[in-house]
């Protein structure tokens, strides 16, 4: 459900391992165009995507007799959608969340908002993340993931669902160290992208990923993730993927910001799309505070998008921090 490059990358991904997958669009020409000419021009235009993958913007046309339901809107959206397609989703059916990010007002995680706006339950829920650029896996680039949900047996059903010669899912029970990892990492790679923009290297990006790392962390100790899901692919895999390439778009948007650009800037070089980092910023923040956790990149970052810090007094304020043990 979303016909954007995560969602049609992620589509041909199942499709490529013999599943036959519907992908629903909003937009009647983008489907049309996916089932007649086997391409999606506006997101991945070298991709050719295979004969089993079909598509529709007939919500009802693509969820008829689902074995699993694959939602890939944006995170801030995703309550919104799922309320249009309650009625129509097959009772049962596995709900697997791609989105990364934590819901503004509620604070929820993605499987929660899934879980609460459709009266499932949790174990109904797998998430997954990974280092995952779309551009990438759409061109066969070999990549791994994490599938996470605490029902077993549907995480590797999901498993055996979308493994390929390019593509290879491992499972994980720890459903939030996956999810914090995967919406923390857009912020870390919006601070990434601003000490880009500003002209400094990769001493600078290497600090930023591994203070980043320990901040979500620390986020995810205290809500009780598993610390070793911040060490694999939902944590620090997805954070150097996100932090490093210039195919992120959050690393892109922060570089905007890094060299200058408005926040009101900055979407209007992105066709008007805001990185998800920009809104979770502001959630990340304040579920850190409701809990106790110190998370000061996330909290730069969050002042830069919507307080107007400036990023290079960002930087100095980061630095000239209270000097402390790495571990403390």
């Amino acid at each position: 459900m979303g016909s954007g490059s995560w969602g049609t990358a992620f589509a041909k991904v199942m499709a490529d391992a013999g599943r036959d997958v519907v992908l629903w669009s909003r937009r009647a020409a983008v489907a049309e165009e996916i089932t007649r000419q086997h391409r999606n021009g506006g997101y991945l235009p070298d991709v050719i995507l295979p004969d089993n993958l079909t598509a529709t913007s007939d919500a009802a046309a693509a969820l008829t007799g689902a074995d699993a339901v694959v939602l890939a809107v944006p995170s801030q959206t995703l309550r919104e959608n799922l309320a249009a397609w309650r009625s129509l989703l097959p009772t049962g059916a596995t709900l697997v969340s791609t989105a990364k990010g934590v819901e503004l007002g509620s604070l929820n995680r993605m499987s929660e908002v899934i879980a609460d706006a459709l009266a499932v339950p949790a174990d109904q829920v797998a998430v997954l993340s990974g280092p995952n650029l779309a551009k990438e896996v759409g061109a066969e680039q070999p990549t791994a993931t994490v599938i996470a949900c605490s029902d077993v047996d549907r995480a590797e059903a999901l498993q055996h669902a979308c493994s390929t010669n390019y593509f290879r899912p491992y499972t994980n029970t720890d459903v939030i160290g996956c999810e914090l990892g995967g919406a923390c990492k857009n912020v870390i790679a919006l601070a990434c992208g601003m000490a880009d923009g500003l002209g400094f290297g990769d001493n600078t990006t290497a600090t930023l990923i591994t203070r980043g790392l320990a901040e979500t962390a620390r986020l995810g100790a205290t809500l009780g993730a598993d610390p070793l899901t911040f060490a694999g692919l939902a944590g620090l895999g997805d954070l150097v993927a996100t932090c490093s390439s210039p195919l992120s778009r959050n690393r892109t948007f922060g570089a905007r910001m890094g060299r200058g650009d408005s926040l009101t800037d900055a979407q209007a070089a992105t066709n008007g799309q805001v990185a998800e980092g920009v809104k979770s910023c502001a959630s990340i923040r304040e579920l850190a505070a409701r809990n106790g956790v110190e998370m000061p990149i996330t909290d730069s970052v969050y002042r830069v998008c919507h307080q107007g810090l400036s990023p290079r007094v960002m930087a100095a304020q980061l630095l000239g921090r209270a000097r402390k043990a790495e571990w403390s």
